[in-house]
């Protein structure tokens, strides 16, 4: 019974980390919008285009390790 107590706390470490994926998160979101924006408007800088996707995959990889770090060990 302890042991389950122990599972549903949360580190203190973990709010930071949360709060840092919500950022990421939210950022590229406001990047996909951008991106459709200057597509769907045609005639946009090419070279824009480029690195707002590069600077996207570039966040997409940074929550992808976030999401690492917060989801727990399971050893098999």
């Amino acid at each position: 019974m302890a042991m389950a107590a122990r599972d549903d706390v949360v580190k203190p470490d973990q709010f930071a980390l949360r709060a840092q994926l919500a950022e990421l998160r939210l950022e590229h979101r406001d990047l996909d919008m951008a991106i459709h924006a200057i597509q769907t408007a045609g005639g946009g800088d090419t070279l824009q285009l480029q690195r707002l996707k590069k600077k996207k995959l570039a966040l997409k990889d940074r929550i992808s390790q976030l999401e690492d770090r917060l989801r727990p060990d399971i050893i098999a």
